[in-house]
């Protein structure tokens, strides 16, 4: 089982590191990520897996956005299945 999990917001130091150490404490395995900073702009998607998740889904999802609220940030976490039906042509 894999989640997407999308980061935007104003370029700091540590977002990946921070996004990182939540999935890590949560047992959820990173499986890709892509990045970009587009002037000021971050921009981030990664590939988890959550087959070992350690807590609800739901959870990792708060424990993500209350990161997101932290940090000023927009960050989303979206299960594989939802993600893939949303953009199927």
């Amino acid at each position: 089982m894999h989640a997407v999990i999308t980061v935007i917001g104003k370029d700091m130091v540590g977002i990946l590191a921070r996004v990182s150490t939540i999935c890590a404490q949560n047992n959820v395995n990173v499986v890709e990520v892509t990045q970009s900073i587009l002037q000021d702009l971050f921009a981030m998607i990664m590939m988890v897996d959550i087959s070992k998740c350690s807590v609800p889904f739901s959870e990792l999802s708060d424990q993500l956005e209350a990161l997101g609220d932290e940090m000023n940030l927009k960050i989303h976490t979206m299960h594989e299945d939802i993600f893939n039906s949303m953009h199927r042509i």
